[in-house]
C-alpha cells in the first residue's frame, strides 16, 4: 500500500513519497505510538446551544435557524442550561472535576459552515478537566485513559459539495450551506496524551470510544449514533523513537465516525508515520481525511495551533458558575456505569469475559436485560438475541435494536418454549413471522398452526406408522442398539413437520418397543 507526506522546504511544500507503508511490526519496533483522542459527542436537547432553535433532525435545509445562530448584527446568546447540565454529567461521570467557574471563548476562523465566522467554544476554562475513564480490552486487560477536558461547544453548519469525484470541496463546482445544525449542542472530551499502549495502541482507541460512548447513552444525554454523526472521533497520533521522551509531529485524522474506523485510522497513521520517518521525510502537522473504502487516510490542510484561532473571551455570554450542592445532586442521580453494570451482568448471566464482550460487540446487552425483566431466563434471552436475530441483523445489516422485534416478543416465545407449546426450530418460525410483520408471537402460532403436537393419540398414531414403516431399526433398537432410535424419531418430526415434543417421542418409542434407555 502507498502512501504520500508533504514536508514544507525552503520553497514552500515539498511532497515526499512513500511506495510503501512500513509494516505494523516494524514500525511498532522502532517507534513508541502517543495518540491524543477528541470525542465531540452531539447532545440530545430540543433546542441548541444559544439560542430557542429546534435540534430536530430531517428538517427542510435553513429552515431551523434565527438571527442568534445565524450570527446577524444585535442578536444576543443565551446558554442552555439542559446543555450545562449534561456537560456536568459527563464530567462526573468521567472522575473529571467541575469548574467552580468557567466561561464561554470564541474560536475565530473562517469557512462556509461558520454562519459567524467563530465558533462559541471554551479554551482555557472548560467546565471539566483532569479526569480518567478506565477501558477493558477483549482480553479483560484495563488500560487507564486520562481525560485532559470536556468542554461545551456549538456544532457548525453542514456543506454539501456538488460535483467533483470526492464529495469534498476539493474539485466541487459549488457546495450547499445547510444552517440547520449550527448551532447543535456539542461536548467535545480530549484526553491527555495516551502513552504505554504500544503495539495496542489502536485497540485502545476502540476500546475507549466504545467505552465513552457506553457511557454517554447511560447517562441519557445523547444517543451517541456514531452513523448520524452524533458522535464524532478526530484521532490524533504520532511516533517517538524508542527510548525517547520527546513527542513526534502529530496528525489529526478528523471525523472518524465508528469503532472499527477509529481502530484502523490509528493503525494506518502508525505505519504511515513510520514509513515517513524511515525514508527521510518530515511528519507535517496537519489535518487528514479517513477513507472508509480502503482504511487510509489523506491529507486535508495543515493544523493551525491554538494561538492562531485567535481565543478570546466571549462578551455577549456571562460566566458558568455551578454550585456545589447543585453539581453534587447531579452526582447523586448518575446511573450505574457502563463497565460495573457489565460486570456485575456478567456474574448474574454465568458468562465468562470472552462471552460477556461478544454479547456487547452485538450490542446485544440492553436488549439481553430487557428481555429477561420481561419474564425471560438470562440463559434463554441470550441465546435468541445472540442466535437468530443477530443472524437476521447481520443479513440486514442492521443493528439488534432496529430489528421489528420487542423484548416482550422475545420473553414470550421463550415462555412458549418453556412451557412445552414451541421447541427451538417452531420457535425460530415465530420469530420468523414476527419479524416479517404477522404480528405478536401468539399471532403467529396461530396463523401458521406451529403449536408442538403433544396430544398423546396423535403422537401414539405418528409413532405407531414410524415403527410400522421402519421395521428393520425397530429390531435393532429391540436388540439393544437403543442409539437407533434417533431414526424413527426423525421420522415422526418430519410427519408431524417438526411439531412434535422430540423428547417425547423418543419416550413413547422406547414404551412402544419396550426398551429401556438405561
Amino acid at each position: 500500500m502507498s502512501c504520500s507526506a508533504e514536508a514544507e522546504g525552503p520553497e514552500g511544500i515539498l511532497t515526499v513519497t512513500v511506495t510503501e507503508l512500513l509494516s505494523y511490526e516494524a514500525a511498532l519496533a522502532e517507534y513508541d505510538p502517543v495518540m491524543g483522542l477528541e470525542v465531540h459527542v452531539e447532545l440530545g436537547t430540543k433546542t441548541k446551544m444559544f439560542c430557542g432553535c429546534s435540534t430536530e433532525l430531517g428538517a427542510e435545509p435553513n429552515s431551523q435557524t434565527c438571527p442568534t445562530c445565524l450570527g446577524l448584527p444585535g442578536s444576543l446568546p443565551v446558554v442552555n442550561a439542559i446543555g450545562v447540565e449534561s456537560a456536568v454529567k459527563i464530567g462526573l461521570a468521567l472522575n473529571c472535576e467541575i469548574a467552580e467557574w468557567c466561561r464561554f471563548a470564541r474560536k475565530n476562523y473562517f469557512y462556509p459552515d461558520m454562519p459567524k465566522n467563530f465558533q462559541t467554544s471554551q479554551y482555557d476554562e472548560p467546565i471539566a478537566f483532569n479526569g480518567y475513564l478506565d477501558v477493558q480490552l477483549e482480553d479483560g486487560e484495563v488500560f487507564r485513559v486520562e481525560i485532559e477536558r470536556a468542554h461545551m461547544e456549538e456544532d457548525t453548519g453542514k456543506s454539501t459539495h456538488i460535483g467533483g469525484a470526492t464529495g469534498r470541496i476539493h474539485g466541487a463546482s459549488h457546495s450547499l450551506l445547510d444552517y440547520n445544525r449550527a448551532g447543535i449542542p456539542l461536548i467535545e472530551i480530549v484526553t491527555k496524551p495516551i502513552e504505554g499502549a504500544g503495539e495496542r495502541a489502536p485497540e485502545v482507541a476502540k476500546a475507549y470510544v466504545a467505552e465513552l460512548r457506553e457511557l454517554i447513552r447511560a447517562l441519557g444525554v445523547s444517543e451517541a449514533r456514531m452513523d448520524k454523526g452524533q458522535m464524532r472521533c478526530d484521532v490524533n497520533l504520532s511516533l517517538m523513537p524508542k527510548g525517547s521522551s520527546t513527542f513526534g509531529t502529530r496528525s489529526e485524522t478528523k471525523n472518524v465516525n465508528s469503532l472499527r474506523s477509529v481502530e484502523r485510522a490509528a493503525r494506518f497513521e502508525i505505519q504511515r508515520h513510520a514509513a515517513v520517518l524511515e525514508s527521510g521525510g518530515t511528519i507535517v502537522q496537519e489535518t487528514r481525511h479517513f477513507h472508509e473504502d480502503d482504511g487510509t487516510t489523506t491529507s486535508g490542510r495543515i493544523k493551525d495551533n491554538a494561538e492562531d484561532y485567535r481565543y478570546f473571551p466571549e462578551p455577549d455570554l456571562v460566566p458558568v458558575a455551578p454550585a456545589r450542592a447543585w453539581v453534587e445532586e447531579l452526582r447523586a442521580t448518575l446511573p450505574e456505569l457502563p463497565r460495573v453494570r457489565r460486570n456485575r451482568l456478567r456474574e448474574e448471566w454465568g458468562v465468562s469475559e470472552v462471552e460477556m464482550q461478544a454479547i456487547l460487540n452485538a450490542g446485544a446487552v440492553d436488549p439481553i436485560v430487557a428481555t429477561v425483566e420481561a419474564g425471560a431466563d438470562a440463559a434463554s434471552a441470550r441465546k435468541w438475541w445472540m442466535g437468530e436475530l443477530a443472524r437476521n441483523a447481520n443479513e440486514q445489516g442492521v443493528s439488534l435494536e432496529e430489528l421489528p422485534i420487542t423484548p416482550s416478543d422475545v420473553a414470550r416465545v421463550s415462555a412458549l418454549v418453556a412451557a412445552g407449546d414451541l421447541n427451538d426450530k417452531l420457535a425460530r418460525q415465530v420469530i420468523e413471522g414476527v419479524l416479517a410483520g404477522e404480528g405478536t408471537p401468539d399471532e403467529v402460532v396461530e396463523k401458521r398452526g406451529l403449536k408442538v403436537v403433544s396430544d398423546d393419540g396423535a403422537l401414539g398414531t405418528a409413532v405407531d406408522e414410524a415403527i410400522a414403516g421402519n421395521a428393520a431399526i425397530a429390531d435393532k433398537i429391540r436388540g439393544g442398539k437403543v442409539a437407533a432410535v434417533g431414526a424413527l424419531v426423525g421420522a415422526v418430526m418430519k410427519a408431524t413437520r417438526g411439531q412434535a415434543d422430540a423428547a417425547k417421542v423418543k419416550d413413547l418409542i422406547l414404551e412402544k418397543l419396550g426398551v429401556s434407555e438405561g
